[in-house]
C-alpha cells in the first residue's frame, strides 16, 4: 500500500508510505498500482523508500476506533429498521450468558482464564 499525492506546481507525483490522515488529492494504491504508476509526458515521479512491513495497530488506533464506534451509536438514526428486519444494535450485543462489563453498546469481554 501507499499514497499517491501530486505536486502541480513542480509537475511531480509522489509516491510514498501510507498517510497517516487523509489530506485533499492524496490516493491510497494498492501495491499493484503503486507499482505500474505511469505519469503524464514531462512529469516526474518520487518514490520514497517503503517500510518493509505495514505498521502493527497500536493502543491508540483501538481507542480511536472505540471513540468513533461510540460517537456513531450517539447520533440519533435517521430511520427505523424496516418491518420484518432487525434493528443494526442486535448485531452488536454480546451473546447471552457472555460475562463483561457493558459500556453504551460495547461489551468488554474478560479473557478466559
Amino acid at each position: 500500500m501507499a499514497t499517491l499525492t501530486y505536486v502541480y506546481a513542480d509537475s511531480t507525483a509522489v509516491l510514498g508510505p501510507l498517510a497517516t490522515y487523509a489530506e485533499p488529492h492524496c490516493y491510497d494504491l494498492c501495491e499493484q498500482h503503486a507499482g505500474s504508476l505511469t505519469v503524464p509526458r514531462g512529469w516526474e515521479v518520487l518514490r520514497l523508500a517503503m517500510p518493509s512491513q505495514p505498521p502493527q495497530p497500536g493502543p491508540d488506533d483501538l481507542l480511536a476506533l472505540a471513540d468513533a464506534v461510540r460517537e456513531a451509536a450517539s447520533r440519533p438514526s435517521s430511520s427505523a429498521p424496516a418491518p420484518g428486519q432487525r434493528g443494526t444494535h442486535s448485531a452488536l450485543e454480546a451473546p447471552a450468558g457472555t460475562e463483561g462489563a457493558r459500556r453504551g453498546h460495547l461489551r468488554v469481554l474478560r479473557e478466559p482464564s
